[in-house]
């Protein structure tokens, strides 16, 4: 009997789900300066990633890039705005999920570093979450961004054969 039950509840109990965020935007926004700004989403490889299953408390395993963002057109001081956009359908899987967001800024000899807010303050470490749902950063022009994930927790409630319901999906704006 007890064998029966193993072979009927196993499958159910160790599902395991890589999920993916997915990340939309749009591609050139036109500024008041004449300027514009380039938005390029991060390819698959480059995005975060981490292993969610019932009753799972994790964290992100891979931190990863979710957009570029190509400001070297525009002087003017741009607003980004970053939604998670599928919070509604997170919360039915996860008590929790709480998530690192890194703002970083391309250098002249093409590395990435901590990005400066338009006060000249660094900017600060920002969490994303269900309960949040956005962020939002100033940052000046004429510069190359990267948005990022560094990492994060979770508390997955119960897991799911469809993995795109458990996935973060973000959608970024600039202004």
């Amino acid at each position: 009997m007890r064998n029966k039950w193993t072979k009927r509840l196993f499958p159910l109990l160790f599902v395991f789900l890589l999920p993916w965020p997915i990340a939309h935007a749009t591609s050139v926004n036109e500024l008041t300066d004449g300027g514009t700004v380039r938005v390029e989403v991060a390819e698959p490889s480059a995005r975060p990633s981490y292993t969610a299953f019932g009753r799972a408390i994790g964290g992100v395993s891979n931190p990863g890039d979710l957009f570029y963002i190509d400001a070297t057109d525009s002087a003017s001081e741009i607003k980004v705005t970053l939604y998670l956009t599928n919070a509604q359908q997170l919360i039915r899987h996860y008590q929790y999920l709480i998530l690192n967001t890194g703002i970083y800024v391309e250098n002249d000899e093409g590395e990435w570093e901590r990005a400066i807010a338009s006060d000249g303050e660094p900017v600060p470490k920002t969490i994303i979450s269900m309960h949040n749902g956005r962020v939002s950063f100033l940052l000046p022009g004429d510069a190359r961004y990267r948005v990022s994930i560094d990492g994060g927790c979770f508390y997955c409630r119960r897991a799911s054969t469809d993995s795109s319901s458990m996935s973060p999906q973000f959608s970024l704006e600039v202004i």
